[in-house]
């Protein structure tokens, strides 16, 4: 049954007049005549009863009248919402983004909430692995997190921004004299990491075991902040991305109790996004991939932080 067929014969019943339908839809008269026989031949029976000019609805033509009507309505109904999607009018976007990375595209999140007022954005802070794994389960769409070099095959990637990996240590005499520190000088140091499904703590346990030990983790978070309030303790050591060691390094109070070193050989956070390349992108995710490309988001004291401890 032809959707066109269907807008014909509304406005043919609507305008009582073969003369006036065709002058309101813009097409000749034997057109809408054609379009109501095929309607009529679809339908298996006469939609309307001829005496001269004058025409009513039978029974068959009553009933297609009304049910078109709503059929007509849920289409455009159809259409607008499409153009919605199309244009970000509405939407949703699952985003996976762990704790550490947030505080790097706070803007970058703005801006996307700015533009599209109407998306329902709803973010979970899951460490890459776990990311990773809710990515296959189609739990979110797309996510910004540490690239790996064995990311599954059905995930894509696309690299986006690269800070180098610090030492942050409690402000004491001891660490104040090295300019920078090697994986062997904090052998002995209790080891504040991230939780298990975090990649940078496989990183980090890797650095170690290449120098030839396996360090005593003291204690996990996923909250950056509260790994580095254990070093503020006085004892022990966390790692910490150059953009959040700048952080610290602006707080007053953690400037006093905590010193951010360069560690050697150096560990790249390489952050990227990752979706799932097997599946349809949603229109939301790509807006959102698209404006983490064309956003700076490391500010110019990050910037000089990282020449500063380099």
């Amino acid at each position: 049954m032809d959707i066109r067929a269907l807008r014909y014969f509304i406005a043919l019943v609507e305008q009582q007049s073969f003369t006036a339908a065709s002058a309101s839809l813009h097409v000749t008269q034997p057109t809408i005549s054609k379009m109501v026989r095929n309607l009529e031949q679809d339908v298996g029976q006469p939609l309307l009863h001829r005496e001269g000019r004058r025409f009513w609805l039978t029974d068959a033509g009553e009933v297609v009248y009304q049910r078109a009507q709503s059929i007509i309505a849920e289409f455009e109904q159809l259409n607008t919402e499409l153009d919605d999607l199309n244009q970000l009018a509405r939407g949703q976007l699952r985003l996976g983004m762990p704790p550490m990375i947030g505080p790097l595209y706070a803007n970058v999140l703005r801006e996307y909430r700015q533009r599209y007022p109407n998306v329902a954005l709803s973010i979970v802070e899951y460490g890459g692995r776990r990311t990773e794994q809710a990515l296959i389960n189609g739990e979110i769409d797309v996510a910004i997190t540490m690239l790996t070099d064995t990311q599954p095959e059905c995930l894509q990637s696309l690299p986006l921004q690269t800070h180098p990996i610090y030492a942050v240590l409690p402000n004491q005499a001891a660490w104040r004299a090295q300019k920078s520190l090697t994986w062997q000088a904090v052998k002995d140091e209790p080891f504040y990491l991230y939780s298990a499904e975090f990649t940078l703590s496989d990183r980090i346990i890797a650095r170690c075991e290449e120098h030839g030990y396996q360090p005593t983790i003291a204690a996990r978070s996923s909250q950056w902040d509260f790994l580095a309030a254990l070093v503020k303790s006085g004892a022990g050591v966390a790692f910490l991305p150059a953009p959040l060691c700048q952080r610290l390094s602006a707080s007053l109070e953690d400037s006093e109790l905590l010193l951010v070193k360069p560690i050697s050989p150096a560990i790249e956070w390489q952050l990227g996004l990752v979706w799932h390349g097997e599946r349809y992108v949603s229109r939301t995710a790509e807006a959102w991939m698209q404006l983490c490309q064309s956003t700076e988001v490391m500010d110019k004291s990050t910037a000089r932080l990282s020449t500063h401890l380099a």
